[in-house]
């Protein structure tokens, strides 16, 4: 087994990690829950500085399985709400050390994850990563016997709730009613919504349900298997992962039943290699093929648009009038007859449709291909200096991705019905396309991304008579990504510098800093500095807390720096001036029409860097005897310089709309401001036979858009001193009542209006609703909600195990504008229409009139529409039993349990409808799961 292990590293199939550690030369083999992977190099959690939240992942999937990377981290991680760090967005996020995506690596992949927040935290990797990194490190070889770990689980994805829609006889009377709003004649008679009321005949008077049982299962299966394989000696180690995993669809007819599928392979190894007391290399590599089966429709869209009446989806044989040579001719040259006893269905305007796709339409593949590869390579520089270490690494990742298709062509049949006797039957098919099937596979779709990085580094860690403890990193990094139809690559290049000193564990001061280079600015100003310095001071060494017992470690920390960036500049060039010489107007010279040069932007030559600037104060300890942990961060921050193109800050006559042409240029100018605080306490105890440990995480931010070029009229609807992620919109009051109301009401500028119609406050009393009078309604959440709170619980007694874990979100407002909201014109009816506006229900109702013209003044932005996202999430549940105890002294497998879990279990909100519903896409999942794992 050892030599297949070492023959499997050697063809490169073993994956990318590289735990570099400044205290020598050698790669730590042991993983150690004390240390913390950082900025190039690691640390022991008691010298952390501050904006800094560790999750070990490893030791944590015994009694939590996970099947995302970053799953439920937001219970975990204080600073993190799941879509940011601090509210600031888009963070760099490296797996061992490479920017990568976070489906790179699954969990049972992972040791540990780090979240590095604050300015001194993150300083070394330099633009990139001004908005913080998440750092996950995988799994190494450790010294000791060979170790196998087997993991198997499967587990069934039941919906939780699909969007409710009107069926044929409920939507025709109700648009019945609209044209009456309308001033038009009804379109629908009471004997056409009768007979499709009765259900009688499915496929002469059509109630499609897209949500019902006869083409959607009630779940899809999940399963996946994973083996770990890993051990060595103090002079190689070696590990191992390969895993796969399946996933069902819940479409349950035509080509889905096979092509709802998707799978995923991945292998991911690393070999350590100590060549000699002063080099030590590491080599890792993965690949990962990923395959997702579907057909060539999207019938998760279709089902929010086609109203249920149009057509049937299958037409069946045995309804056509047996004398009907021409339709009996048809079927007889049909390529698709369903199960012996249906054509396909349809309408001239329905000549393709989501079932005749399905059916008969072909089929399509996804396929993704990743092959991760980095090295690394470290000396012991100690004849040189003491203390003093070389580390390189370099990686290279190459992702591609494209679409294989057999895309067939079809016929659907409209029929013409008759009643013969009481009885319906089909008097003649009108056909509407051919049946064509190719039988050539299309490829589209194609994309790629490489991924190359380097690093190159001397570490100095050195201890002077037990007292002083001095660090240096000096590092060169960077990366460049090459994607597919981008023409200027990604990249980020930067010098770092760290200077560390501790005085007995007590005193910590740290300078980390870059020279960035960027080439997204103008010469001159393509480089630039960013200085940060950490303090720290552990006051339970002060004399007046040693005495108390209480107290086991207590420590302050304080931050500040700028980081410059040139993360949000959103283009290459912007800073050059942009001509045209296809101008609007012609010149003559020699009889020859000369178009006129435009100018289409002016040129900056000065801009610069935007900035982070940031200062931040921390505090974490531990209190009696290690029962209560303690975390937490406090910061405000400022992105300054942001780089807009400002008309208003300029004369007018710098544009103008016809001939198109514009002097203004991109600009350092705006800036926002975030304050806000995080903490983790967790608390650990036993009480008789039963351990356990309540853990709860938090972070809470607000934002603040201080400088911004804009110009109003009315001071209300200035966006400086109001949230990043501002909804704006109109107040509503009420609906209009009548004629009367109209007519004493300000005009309206979004459309006709009639009784029934949202009703609009006129914030600055010109007499017009328009867009002047929006105003601020609350705030999007964007970068996550401004609160996120996340508890974790876990139990153990005697070989059981219990965890459990929630979070909670809130303090953000959502919009509900959803297709499934606004419904006008031909759109199609949702339940939420069934507490419309009518004369009967003035006093009662919750949704406008109907109509069948655009609705523009009702469906825009308005508190009409506003709801609260507050919600708190059962995330996961899970019990667990280990059966080692059972397995006998002597044995291959030396360890065994197994375990049931729930995902996404339950969500407490007054909008709980309104966020488990999917509209236009796959409905929202519970999981529940069945594992098993082994130690051989």
């Amino acid at each position: 087994m050892k030599a297949l292990i070492a023959a499997i590293a050697l063809t490169g199939l073993m994956p990318v990690v590289q735990a570099q550690d400044t205290t020598g030369i050698a790669i730590s083999n042991v993983p150690d829950n004390n240390t913390v992977q950082v900025a190039f190099r690691k640390l022991n959690k008691k010298d952390l500085l501050g904006g800094i939240s560790v999750v070990d992942v490893s030791p944590q999937m015994t009694q939590n399985y996970m099947n995302y990377s970053l799953e439920n981290m937001e219970s975990w991680a204080s600073g993190f709400n799941g879509n940011s760090m601090w509210g600031m967005g888009s963070y760099l996020l490296v797996i061992d050390g490479v920017p990568r995506d976070a489906t790179n690596v699954l969990p049972t992949e992972i040791e540990q994850i780090s979240f590095l927040k604050g300015v001194n935290a993150v300083a070394l990797y330099g633009s990139r990563a001004a908005k913080g990194v998440v750092y996950i490190t995988t799994k190494r070889g450790k010294a000791g016997n060979q170790r196998i770990d087997v993991r198997a689980n499967g587990g069934i994805n039941v919906p939780k709730a699909y969007p409710a829609y009107l069926g044929s006889a409920e939507y025709m009377t109700l648009y019945n009613e609209a044209r009456r709003n309308d001033g038009l004649t009804e379109l629908y008679s009471p004997e056409t919504i009768y007979q499709y009321a009765s259900g009688k005949n499915k496929y002469r008077y059509p109630n499609v349900d897209y949500y019902s049982d006869e083409y959607l299962k009630k779940f899809f299966s999940r399963y996946d298997v994973t083996a770990e394989i890993s051990g060595g000696n103090n002079k190689a180690r070696y590990y191992t992962n390969i895993g796969y995993q399946a996933s069902g669809s819940l479409l349950n007819f035509g080509e889905a039943r096979q092509n709802g599928k998707s799978d995923r392979l991945n292998l991911r190894g690393n070999v350590d290699v100590n060549l000699s007391d002063y080099i030590s290399c590491n080599v890792d590599a993965g690949a990962i093929f990923y395959t997702g089966r579907g057909v060539n429709t999207d019938y998760w869209g279709s089902a929010a648009t086609l109203r249920p009446y149009r057509f049937a989806p299958l037409i069946p044989l045995d309804r056509i009038e047996g004398d009907d040579e021409a339709s009996n001719v048809l079927v007889k040259n049909s390529n698709h007859i369903i199960d012996g006893k249906y054509l396909l269905g349809g309408t001239q305007l329905d000549q393709t449709n989501p079932f005749a796709a399905i059916y008969a339409g072909g089929n399509n593949r996804y396929v993704s291909r990743q092959f991760l590869f980095n090295t690394g390579v470290n000396a012991d520089l100690k004849n040189l200096l003491k203390g003093l270490t070389f580390r390189a690494t370099f990686a290279v990742d190459y992702n591609t991705s494209y679409n294989l298709a057999y895309n067939n062509n079809y016929a659907v049949y409209a029929p013409t019905w008759n009643t013969y006797s009481g009885k319906d039957l089909i008097s003649s098919l009108t056909q509407y396309g051919q049946d064509a099937t190719s039988g050539v596979q299309n490829v589209s779709n194609s994309w790629y991304r490489q991924t190359i990085a380097a690093t190159g580094q001397f570490n100095y860690l050195n201890t002077i008579r037990d007292k002083h403890h001095l660090s240096a990193v000096l590092l060169v990094n960077g990366f460049q990504q090459s994607e597919s139809a981008v023409y200027h690559r990604t990249g980020n290049a930067n010098l770092g510098l760290q200077l560390g000193y501790n005085f007995k564990n007590t005193y910590y001061v740290d300078f980390s800093s870059a020279m960035i280079h960027s080439a997204k600015l103008p010469e001159g100003n393509r480089n630039a500095f960013s200085p940060t310095v950490s303090l720290g001071w552990r006051i339970s060494n002060a004399p007046f807390l040693r005495a108390i017992s209480a107290i086991d470690d207590l420590r302050l920390t304080a931050s500040a720096g700028v980081l410059h960036t040139d993360l949000d500049i959103a283009s290459y060039y912007l800073y050059e001036g942009v001509y045209t010489t296809q101008g609007s107007w012609f010149g003559w010279k020699d009889g020859t029409g000369v178009q006129a040069t435009e100018s289409r932007r002016g040129a900056n030559p000065g801009m610069r860097f935007p900035k982070r600037e940031e200062i931040s104060i921390g505090l974490d300890g531990s209190f009696f005897h290690q029962l209560i942990k303690l975390e937490g961060n406090f910061f405000v921050n400022k992105i300054t310089g942001n780089i807009i193109q400002p008309d208003v800050l300029y004369p007018s006559y710098f544009t103008t709309g016809f001939p198109s042409s514009s002097f203004i240029p991109y600009i350092n100018y705006n800036d926002d401001k975030r304050v806000g605080a995080d903490f983790s306490i967790s608390f650990h105890n036993k009480l008789r036979e039963v351990s356990y440990t309540i853990g709860l995480v938090g972070s809470y931010y607000k934002t603040t858009a201080t400088k911004r070029a804009e110009l109003y009229a009315d001071n209300y609807q200035y966006r400086q001193g109001k949230p990043l992620d501002a909804i704006w919109g109109l107040q509503s009051q009420g609906f209009f009542r009548d004629a009367d109301d109209i007519k004493n009401s300000p005009a309206q500028a979004f459309g006709q209006v009639k009784p029934g119609d949202i009703k609009y406050k006129d914030q600055n009393g010109d007499g017009i609703i328009d867009a002047r009078d929006e105003v601020y309604l609350g705030r999007a959440g964007w970068a996550g909600s401004p609160l996120t709170l996340g508890l974790n619980l876990s139990a153990k007694w005697r070989n059981f195990s219990f965890f459990a874990l929630g979070v909670g979100r809130f303090g953000a407002y959502g919009m509900k504008n959803s297709s499934w909201f606004w419904v006008d014109g031909e759109d199609k009816y949702s339940a939420v229409v069934r507490d419309r506006w009518t004369p009967e229900t003035a006093q009662t109702a919750k949704y406008p009139r109907l109509t069948t013209f655009a609705s523009d003044n009702n469906f825009r932005n308005s508190d009409f529409w506003l709801y609260k996202t507050d919600r708190i999430d059962l995330a996961k549940v899970q019990i667990s039993y280990d059966m080692s105890s059972l397995l006998g002294r002597k044995k291959v497998l030396k360890e065994m349990g197994v375990y049931v879990s729930g995902f996404n279990l339950l969500t407490v909100s007054a909008e709980r409808k309104t966020m488990e519903m999917n509209v236009a896409s796959a409905p929202q999942t519970r999981l529940y799961n069945l594992g098993i794992k082994g130690l051989f």
